[in-house]
């Protein structure tokens, strides 16, 4: 008479693989947990050159939402990043789709176009520097073809200056997103090709209504990539305009930073940090639900 085995208990799987992790999620509760936790304590106290756990409520709060510099940063913030995931999603979509017809080179091409994402935010700011200056890039050139009256110097416009930056953020950061997508791409079904053409239906209709919606995934992570890499600004920024001129590219990461390591004021630095993550979580909260909560896909 064969004898039923008895199912191991779920805690005793995998056992091997589960003693490894421990060090990564102490490092993690202790360094990100902890210095999170820690940070938005503090961001309660008046605490200036050094840390201390002097209540004030929300004065540090305040005080953040009434200084000029602070609303400015968001605003910039908000502009930047609406058209970077309007632009760069669009343009690494359109990349994408055409990388997927099999053309000759595409390997080169796709490493040329991921190439600016292997830079640093610094190099990649300082090159559109050079770029958009008006002494020696665009407008030297094109002045020197013979359109003398022809100008374009955005990085020294407080109206147009966000859209330099955002050029240089699109050239660094498209290829990503193009390469993401293609993966998307390439994990479509060829049946589902050949059924849509035996069906005689448009390819620019296949993607609206069929490709696009089975890509949901790929491109809610993308757009969470792409969200948390705006709301963390900070290197391009201070590479190309330092927040000039004046305050017009002034953005949050700026200012955490000059006030905790400048103004020696961490009270206040902790607490638009604080609202930092809080904008982080705004977007990774939706995703995780989307991804791992509610009715799952198939």
């Amino acid at each position: 008479m064969a004898t039923t085995k008895r199912p191991r208990n779920r805690m005793f799987r995998n056992i091997n693989a589960k003693i490894a992790a421990i060090p990564m999620v102490l490092t993690t509760l202790v360094v990100f947990v902890g210095g999170t936790i820690w940070t938005v304590v503090y961001s309660f106290t008046n605490s200036k050159l050094l840390p201390k756990l002097k209540f004030v409520g929300f004065d540090q709060y305040e005080r953040l939402w009434s200084n000029s510099r602070w609303l400015i940063s968001i605003e910039n913030l908000a502009l930047f990043g609406v058209f970077s995931l309007i632009f760069t999603i669009s343009v690494g979509f359109l990349l994408a789709v055409l990388m997927d017809q099999k053309i000759r080179f595409e390997d080169t091409f796709r490493t040329i176009m991921l190439y600016p994402f292997a830079l640093s935010f610094v190099v990649t700011g300082l090159v559109w520097q050079w770029i958009l200056n008006p002494s020696f890039g665009i407008q030297s050139i094109v002045r020197s073809l013979g359109w003398e009256s022809f100008t374009f110097n955005p990085l020294e416009n407080p109206n147009l200056v966000m859209y330099g930056l955002l050029i240089a953020g699109l050239w660094q950061g498209t290829g990503f997103v193009m390469c993401l997508l293609l993966a998307g791409l390439r994990g479509i079904d060829e049946d589902i090709w050949k059924a849509t053409r035996v069906d005689g239906i448009p390819t620019w209709k296949t993607y609206v209504i069929v490709i696009i919606p089975m890509m949901r995934p790929v491109f809610i992570t993308t757009l969470v990539l792409v969200a948390a890499g705006i709301i963390k600004l900070y290197d391009l920024v201070v590479a190309q305009t330092s927040g000039g001129p004046g305050n017009a590219s002034q953005v949050p990461a700026m200012y955490v930073y000059d006030y905790m390591f400048q103004a020696q004021n961490l009270g206040q630095g902790f607490a638009a940090s604080t609202m930092m993550l809080l904008s982080v979580l705004i977007v990774l909260i939706p995703w995780a639900y989307l991804e791992f909560g509610g009715k799952k896909h198939g």
